[in-house]
């Protein structure tokens, strides 16, 4: 009886950041991805200068320099490049 009830609210619990983490970082198969080249060039003409590019949570993060000289983290979509958030450096 008890059981149920604990993986009811465990559910609960685990299903809305679920949501969002796939809101921001989509499910796209590994082998559609584009390359760290393509995704530093989409983010160079966006004005960034790219320092590093890394995966997280399914999404392409790249560590670069705005237009106005401050650092920040740029997410995007694996699959089509294009900008889902950005993060300044706090």
């Amino acid at each position: 009886m008890k059981t149920p009830l604990i993986a009811a609210i465990l559910f609960t619990a685990i299903a809305p950041s679920a949501a969002f983490a796939s809101q921001d970082c989509p499910n796209v198969p590994r082998d559609q991805w584009m390359s760290d080249a393509a995704i530093t060039e989409k983010a160079k003409a966006l004005g960034y200068d790219v320092r590093s590019i890394k995966i997280e949570d399914g999404c392409m993060e790249a560590y670069a320099i705005d237009k106005n000289g401050m650092r920040v983290e740029v997410y995007f979509h694996p699959g089509t490049g294009g900008v889902l958030r950005v993060k300044g450096d706090d």
